[in-house]
């Protein structure tokens, strides 16, 4: 399995001087998602969680709802010209009666680490039905417990400690406890895999829960969140114009006591609003 990290050697600049330096870098590579032998999409990714990456990415695309729409996850062999295996080529084997997603051509699966859904020929084929609703989900929470997220997610980030170049997601419970934590190159990816690890564990529908991530809340990643299930979404940085308009409670500019709620308010514990 390929390294989370690679050493390169560097010229680092201060204004004492320069000198050459072994620095740390987040690992980037590019895996190819297979369903049933078949080619779907490649993405660029930070090796290490490519089963949850994979089962993830067919939650997102509405293809798996349960771990039992899975038969099994595998690994390619001869992936190379000798026959080896270079842990980027992962084939997903649906079970019984589960439909295969569509692999034309046209679909053009090519995701880069910085955009989940490049590639989908419009806006309708993004939006693609949810199976379950969020509408009706019971999570409150109060704000307090909200700006304790961020640093707990940071805490969390052992890999950005020491490459400083990787995104985060994180799963929370309405008290605060962190089920889950993910960490990619590409911010998409750390969604897929939080919600794939969650679909293995049998956990799908994640009603109750608030998703963290460390940049910004993008349209993708709120599809994402909507896909399995949950019904908070919450950001250190800004959300795009489409993603307010979704029906989650959508949280950005989560830093220190403050933030700003663009939607679904009535889940935030109730609040003095001048």
């Amino acid at each position: 399995m390929g390294r989370v990290t690679a050493r390169r050697r560097v010229l680092r600049v201060r204004d004492q001087g320069a000198s050459y330096r072994p620095d740390t870098l987040a690992a980037e590579e590019p895996m190819e998602i297979r369903v049933g032998g078949r080619p779907l999409a490649v993405t660029m990714r930070t090796p290490g969680d490519d089963f949850d990456l994979a089962a993830g990415f067919l939650v997102s695309e509405g293809v798996v709802h349960a771990a039992t729409d899975v038969a099994g996850i595998r690994y390619c062999a001869g992936a190379t010209a000798d026959g080896g295996n270079t842990y980027n080529v992962v084939d997903v084997a649906l079970a019984r009666g589960v439909h295969a997603p569509d692999a034309s051509p046209e679909r053009n699966f090519y995701t880069t680490s910085s955009c989940g859904l490049c590639g989908k020929a419009g806006l309708d084929a993004v939006c693609t039905s949810a199976a379950w609703s969020v509408a009706e989900d019971p999570l409150r929470i109060g704000p307090e417990l909200l700006t304790v997220l961020p640093d707990r997610l940071r805490a969390a980030q052992r890999v950005f400690d020491s490459t400083g170049g990787l995104h985060a997601a994180g799963l929370f419970t309405a008290d605060g406890e962190m089920l889950c934590l993910r960490e990619d190159v590409g911010r998409h990816n750390t969604v897929d895999t939080v919600v794939g690890h969650a679909l293995r564990s049998g956990l799908l529908p994640l009603r109750g829960t608030v998703l963290m991530v460390s940049g910004r809340a993008s349209f993708e990643l709120v599809q994402k969140a909507l896909m399995a299930g949950i019904p908070m979404l919450a950001a250190v940085s800004a959300p795009s114009s489409l993603a307010a308009e979704s029906g989650l409670t959508l949280v950005g500019f989560l830093r220190g006591a403050s933030m700003n709620v663009y939607s679904g308010t009535e889940r935030l514990e109730p609040l003095p609003v001048s």
